[in-house]
C-alpha cells in the first residue's frame, strides 16, 4: 500500500497523520506542547526543540497505530503556525524561545516600518501591511531588545521548518508559509530584497524557498533512528496551517471559503491572483496550490476564547466534557443570548482592526442571565468577529459559493447552526477532519506523484455535506445582533484612547 505522512506543528500540539493513496487515514496522533510561556502582558514564546520532541513522538505513534512499513510512506508533508521567528546560530542550535503569531510586543517595530518604508509601499512589496503577528517585526524586535543573542542569529525559520531541519538538516520552506512573514515579494512569489535591504537584515539568514509540493529535502539517517521513518523518505515543502488546512478541506479554487476555529479563527478564500485589500485589513498570500493565492481574515481569539471561558468557570480538569457541559447551556439560550455580546479581543485583533490593543469586552449583562447566557453570547461574538470578513469580500466582490468549516467550531453541532446563521450561508463540513495534517499529507502524495495536482487530488478525495443551514427568522436577528456588535469595537477604542 501507498501512503503519505503529514505533519502539523501546531500551537497546543504537533499532529501526523499517515494516509493512503485512496485518502484515508489509516492513523494519527497527536503529542501535546508544553503550553506556551507569556512572560510579559501580550508575549507569546514557545520551545522549538519541544515541537520537535512532540513531533517525533507523534510520528512513531502515528507509524505504530497504522502498521505501516515505513518504506511505504513515499513523502512527507509539513504544516503548522505561521508567522514565528525560530532564530538560529551557525550550528543551528536555538538561540532564544520562538516568539509565535499570537506575540503582540512589537507595536513600535510596526510603526518603524511604517515610518521609514510606508504603509502604501509596504502593501506594494509584501501585499500585506505591517502587523505585530508577522515574523520580519519580531526579528526588528529581537535586533533591538536582545542585542547580544541577535549577534548570534546566523539563520531564520518558520516553526514547521525548524522540524523539517531537524528531520533532514536542510534549511527550507514554502512560498505560502513564507507570505506570513512580511519579507515575501507574494505576488511575485520570491523574497523581497526590497524589504531585507531597507530594514538591514542579511538575506542569507533566510531559507531557500519552494512551492508547497516541491521535493525539499529527505529525512537523515538521525532523523530516521529517532522518528522510525526511513532514511532518504522525500519531505515536501508543505504550507501553513491555513493553506495547508484549506488544502484539507477542498478550498482550491474561487468561490470556495473556508471558516477554521482553532486558537484562532481564520476566514479562507482562495483566488487566481493577488486580491488587495487597499485598507489592509485582510491578508493576501500565496496558495500551497503553485500559481495561486489566497486571502485571509483572521480573529486572534477565536477558540481561544471559549477556551478561556472553560477555565474561568471552573472547567479546565474536566476538559471536552467542561466544553459539553457549556454549549448544552448555551443551546437552552434562545439566539441573541438576550442582548450578551462578547467581544473576543483577548489577544488584541487583526481583522478588520488592526488593533494590537484592543482587550475583549463582555457586554449587556443582567442579574436574570445565567452562565449559558455568557456561553452563546462567546459562541455568538466569535462567529460575529469571522463574519466581518466576509464583509470585506462583499465589498472586494469576491464569490462565496459555499462555506467549509474546521476545526472545533465545526465539531460542534450548536457552534456550526450559530455560524449558519450569522453568515447567512449553508455550512459544510468534510468527512475527513483532520484539519492541516491531512492537507500537509495531500501535498506530500502530489509531490511523490500519486496525483497529478493539488486540484485533482482535493476532487478525488475531499468529501464534505452540507452540516446546518440558516434559518430566515433566525439570520435576520443575527443580521441585527451583528449590527450592534459592530459599535462594541469604537466604543472600546475610545475608552482606550482616553486611559
Amino acid at each position: 500500500m501507498k501512503t503519505v505522512l503529514g505533519i502539523d506543528v501546531g500551537t497546543g500540539g504537533s499532529r501526523a497523520a499517515v494516509v493512503s493513496d485512496d485518502g484515508r487515514v489509516i492513523a494519527s496522533a497527536t503529542v501535546e506542547h508544553v503550553p506556551f510561556a507569556s512572560p510579559r502582558t501580550a508575549w507569546a514564546e514557545q520551545d522549538p526543540e519541544d515541537w520537535w520532541r512532540a513531533s517525533r513522538l507523534a510520528i512513531r505513534e502515528a507509524l505504530t497505530a497504522s502498521r505501516a512499513e515505513p518504506s511505504s510512506i513515499r513523502a512527507i508533508g509539513l504544516s503548522g503556525q505561521m508567522h514565528g521567528a525560530v532564530l538560529l546560530d551557525a550550528a543551528g542550535a536555538v538561540v532564544r524561545p520562538a516568539i509565535i503569531w499570537c506575540d503582540q510586543r512589537t507595536e513600535a517595530e510596526c510603526r518603524w516600518l511604517s515610518d521609514t518604508i510606508g504603509d502604501d509601499r509596504l502593501l506594494e512589496m509584501t501585499s500585506n501591511p505591517a502587523l505585530t503577528n508577522f515574523t520580519l517585526t519580531k526579528l526588528l524586535w529581537v535586533r533591538a531588545h536582545e542585542p547580544d543573542a541577535w549577534r548570534r542569529v546566523r539563520r531564520v525559520l518558520l516553526p514547521k521548518d525548524f522540524v523539517r531541519l531537524r528531520l533532514s538538516g536542510e534549511y527550507a520552506t514554502d512560498v505560502a508559509d513564507a507570505s506570513g512573514t512580511l519579507m515575501l515579494d507574494v505576488a511575485h512569489r520570491r523574497w523581497s530584497q526590497e524589504i531585507v535591504e531597507a530594514t538591514g537584515l542579511d538575506s542569507s539568514m533566510l531559507p531557500r524557498l519552494f512551492e508547497s509540493p516541491e521535493i525539499s529535502a529527505r529525512v537523515s539517517a538521525p532523523a530516521a533512528a529517532e522518528t522510525g521513518l526511513a532514511e532518504g523518505t522525500p519531505i515536501v515543502a508543505g504550507a501553513g496551517d491555513q493553506a495547508a488546512g484549506a488544502v484539507g478541506m477542498g478550498i482550491t479554487r474561487p468561490g470556495a471559503v473556508s471558516v477554521t476555529i482553532g486558537t484562532s479563527g481564520v476566514v479562507f478564500a482562495a483566488t487566481d491572483l493577488p486580491v488587495l485589500d487597499p485598507q489592509g485589513r485582510l491578508h493576501t498570500f500565496c496558495h500551497a496550490v503553485p500559481d495561486r493565492w489566497h486571502v485571509m481574515g483572521v480573529t486572534q481569539a477565536a477558540g481561544l476564547s471559549l477556551r478561556w471561558l472553560r477555565e474561568q468557570l471552573g472547567l479546565k480538569e474536566q476538559g471536552d466534557e467542561g466544553y459539553a457541559v457549556m454549549t448544552r447551556e448555551a443551546a437552552a439560550i434562545a439566539p441573541g443570548a438576550d442582548g450578551v455580546l462578547w467581544a473576543p479581543y483577548l489577544m488584541g485583533e487583526r481583522t478588520p482592526h488592526l488593533d494590537p490593543g484592543v482587550r475583549a469586552a463582555l457586554v449587556g449583562l443582567a442579574a436574570n442571565h445565567t452562565r449559558g447566557h455568557i456561553v452563546r453570547a462567546v459562541l455568538e461574538g466569535v462567529a460575529f468577529s469571522l463574519r466581518d470578513s466576509f464583509t470585506i469580500f462583499n465589498e472586494l466582490s469576491m464569490p462565496i459559493e459555499r462555506v467549509r468549516l474546521g476545526g472545533g467550531g465545526a465539531r460542534s453541532p450548536l457552534w456550526r447552526e450559530i455560524q449558519a446563521n450569522v453568515y447567512g450561508h449553508p455550512v459544510e463540513t468534510v468527512h475527513a477532519d483532520e484539519g492541516a495534517a491531512y492537507g500537509a499529507a495531500l501535498l506530500a502524495g502530489v509531490g511523490a506523484g500519486l496525483w497529478p495536482n493539488v486540484d485533482e487530488a482535493c476532487d478525488r478525495l475531499v468529501r464534505s455535506s452540507v452540516a446546518a443551514s440558516p434559518d430566515a427568522s433566525t439570520v435576520a436577528a443575527m443580521d441585527a445582533r451583528y449590527a450592534e456588535y459592530r459599535r462594541v469595537y469604537p466604543a472600546l477604542r475610545e475608552i482606550k484612547a482616553e486611559s
